[in-house]
């Protein structure tokens, strides 16, 4: 860690360059283009961050894009439609459709940080293998809601969530077989988190007394609507009778407070005892850090940028915007050693590798729903599936020592990286349809193109952090064009410029600059964000 020179939130007063700027859209969004990275370096900072951080409407509702059934017609919502006697049809071509409409809303996103954050809470408030797609639309939507909203009132809304009470197990827990599972996570991964073990099952933040306590606190809850033959929007209902309405006694970590029968409010105030120790802030805000600027979180980052996270978290009441914008307006964020420190996630890698090579997937939307699902499944080949992720702690490349991002890297996910670049460059049959790069629209927006070392240093500064060698400019600059002098290039693409429609003349240049990013993305620095 010693590679970080700053360890403060005080906010960056440097110069703004197109390196800052692609920082920080690599880090908030699922890449970009040069016209964003443009735009956001001659927006100046804070004009930036007030883009990325603004709220936006929510997307159009996800549609049913190709096989007709009884109760929702091509083109149409299937959100909070009835099931019929096609259900297990239904539940598969819902679930593809909410995956193909979630890759649109990424590679539609703009200069918003809104998916990066929906993702997260995803993560942070995991459910997994939910099969009924209006569930897991309701839940994902609660999040692009409240994407920069208040942490513990997304809490109590994830509580009495139905795909929470599901995956968890909310919905058996009840007064005559209080269920743990929600109760433990809600202490250890959701909110305030373990902390080291003191004694027996006591914990540096909570017990286990804790965690019996709160399992019954919490009884009583149940979702209602799944697999719905009549439409209902999916929803959760308190059962009075299932209720435990005895007296429940914190430990000590909690001030041995005693919470009397409160019926269906008993989980909100649950919270706000909880959200009472600052840990809450402080886990929280390390959780952000590992999101967007590094894993390794040092005595000095402890000190100096997490403490100050949660600081502001705290004044704040809870409400995420000022904290996350007071990192990603920081020194430390911008510092030279952030840069690059990451290594793409399989969804990163994938979306931001649609737009930076320009890949065009129709007007249409149909045509588009039907792209947008085949990209959902490159993510599945990399060890990444949005909606599923593997444990309860989510993705171990967010919590696991010692490997953390790095776990996103091995023999087989690498080669399927390569695989999947090599294919997007070279372009691939698919149906009555190529799919590949537009490299030439790429190259327009390259400042100065006609010169080979000013086109592959254009190319470098808006998709590898921290830019090329001299080494790797000539490596590439011979893949441009091998064993030739420069002017070969600029004569070259001087001619097409000016006669565009001279197809021997469009598919040289094609070829060349192919040759060019194939050489980009196998570098090991393309793979790092």
């Amino acid at each position: 860690m010693g590679g970080f020179s700053t360890f403060s939130l005080a906010p960056y007063s440097g110069e703004w360059t197109i390196v800052h700027a692609a920082h920080l859209l690599r880090r908030t969004t699922y890449g970009s283009t040069p016209d964003d990275i443009n735009l956001v370096a001659q927006m100046g900072m804070e004009s930036a961050m007030e883009q990325l951080l603004s709220d936006a409407p929510l997307p159009a509702l996800p549609i049913n894009y190709r096989n007709p059934d009884d109760t929702v017609a091509i083109g149409d919502a299937w959100v909070n439609q009835p099931y019929d006697r096609s259900i297990q049809n239904q539940i598969g071509e819902r679930l593809r459709s909410l995956n193909a409409w979630t890759i649109g809303n990424m590679l539609g996103e703009g200069l918003s940080i809104r998916e990066k954050m929906v993702l997260f809470w995803h993560n942070h408030f995991v459910t997994s293998d939910i099969r009924d797609a209006s569930y897991v639309y309701k839940n994902v939507t609660l999040y692009r809601t409240h994407f920069l909203g208040n942490f513990r009132s997304l809490t109590k809304e994830t509580t009495i969530d139905p795909a929470m009470l599901i995956y968890l197990n909310g919905r058996q827990n009840s007064n005559q077989q209080p269920n743990e599972n929600y109760a433990r996570e809600l202490l250890e991964l959701f909110t305030i988190g373990k902390g080291p073990q003191v004694g027996e099952g006591d914990y540096t933040n909570y017990t286990e007394q804790d965690v019996a306590a709160i399992a019954r606190v919490l009884t009583g809850w149940r979702d209602i609507g799944f697999y719905s033959r009549n439409g209902e929007e999916p929803t959760a209902a308190f059962i009075p009778f299932r209720h435990d309405t005895g007296t429940k006694t914190l430990s000590h970590r909690f001030d041995n407070i005693e919470i009397e029968d409160m019926g269906e409010e008993e989980y909100a105030h649950l919270i706000d005892i909880i959200f009472t120790k600052d840990e809450v802030a402080r886990f929280i805000a390390r959780k952000i850090y590992r999101w967007f600027v590094y894993y390794e979180i040092s005595s000095e980052v402890e000190a100096g940028v997490i403490q100050p996270m949660a600081d502001i978290l705290i004044a704040a009441d809870y409400e995420m915007y000022p904290m996350v914008k007071a990192l990603l307006s920081s020194t430390h964020f911008y510092d030279a050693y952030a840069q690059g420190a990451m290594i793409k996630n399989p969804l990163d890698f994938t979306i931001s590798l649609f737009k930076e090579l320009r890949i065009d997937l129709g007007t249409e939307i149909l045509e588009q729903y039907g792209w947008w699902n085949r990209i959902a499944r490159l993510p599945f080949l990399l060890e990444m599936r949005y909606y599923d992720p593997p444990t309860v702690a989510g993705w171990k490349a967010y919590y696991q020592e010692p490997l953390y991002y790095r776990s996103w890297i091995n023999s087989s996910t690498l080669s399927f990286r390569y695989v999947i670049n090599q294919t997007l460059i070279n372009g691939v049959r698919v149906g009555d349809r190529t799919l590949s790069a537009n490299l030439l629209d790429l190259v327009a927006d390259i400042e100065d193109a006609i010169d080979p070392n000013k086109l592959i240093e254009g190319i470098a500064s808006y998709i590898l952090p921290g830019g090329i060698t001299e080494e790797q400019l000539q490596d590439l600059k011979s893949a441009l064009i091998p064993g030739l002098p420069d002017y070969e290039w600029t004569v070259e693409y001087e001619e097409f410029l000016s006669d565009p429609s001279n197809s021997e003349l469009k598919g040289s240049i094609e070829n060349r600059l192919r040759a060019v990013m194939n050489g980009f993305v196998s570098m090991p620095e393309y793979q790092l964000s």
